[in-house]
Parts: structure tokens; C-alpha cells; sequence
């Protein structure tokens, strides 16, 4: 697992999709990397380990990160160093893996996101 393509699980794509519909928000990147953030702003380690990444929905680094890449490999790096894990390449892709899911469970609970501004209220 590395940073070079991020994908998603079956549930955080079915997630997204509602999200998508609910906000106007047309693109998943920017709906992930809201998710990132959201999960990352929380200091637990999260509760799952390893995502099943079986859904058809996957995108480059480039795509997910945009102009902000090393801002958002920085923040992984920042989180691996917390979380007590030696940073390496495998470890900020799977941190990236877990983080993202978690921040998709997080946005899609937010049952009163009816719109783009109760979104960005919520991160």
C-alpha cells in the first residue's frame, strides 16, 4: 500500500455517493480529502486496521492531494510519528486508508448535513 492511487471501500463509496447527493459537492476528491482532515483532527487511532478497498472507485495521489500534496504527506507523516509508527511508505498509505474511511463514517453520520455550508460547519 502506498500514497500513489487512493481507494475506497464499497461502504465509503456508497457513503460518498449520499454525500455527493446531500451537499452538491461534485467531486469525490474534495469530499476525501474533507474526510481526511475530519479524521485526522481526532488524536484516537482509529478502531479499524486494515480496509477492504473493493469498490470500483479509486483515484491518483495527484487527483486526491491536488496542489496540497505535501501538506497532506506532511500531515501523514505528522500522524505516523504520533500514532508511534516509523513513517514509512506502506505506513502513510495505510494511515491514509484508515483515516480516510473513518472521516467518510464521520461525514455521512452528520444527518444534518443537508448542504455544503452544514458540511463545512461539521469540519
Amino acid at each position: 500500500m502506498s500514497l500513489e492511487t487512493v481507494r475506497l471501500s464499497q461502504a465509503a463509496r456508497d457513503q460518498l455517493i449520499r454525500l455527493k447527493r446531500t451537499t452538491g459537492v461534485p467531486n469525490w476528491n474534495v469530499l476525501c480529502r474533507w474526510a481526511l482532515a475530519t479524521s485526522l483532527q481526532d488524536p484516537s487511532v482509529p478502531l479499524v486496521r486494515e480496509v477492504l478497498t473493493d469498490s470500483n472507485v479509486e483515484m491518483t495521489w495527484k487527483t486526491f492531494a491536488g496542489n496540497y500534496a505535501e501538506l497532506y504527506r506532511a500531515l501523514l507523516v505528522h500522524r505516523c510519528v504520533l500514532d508511534g509508527q516509523e513513517p514509512t511508505d506502506a505506513a502513510l498509505g495505510r494511515t491514509l486508508t484508515v483515516h480516510l474511511h473513518r472521516g467518510v463514517g464521520y461525514l455521512a453520520a452528520n444527518k444534518g448535513a443537508g448542504g455544503i455550508h452544514q458540511l463545512l460547519s461539521r469540519i
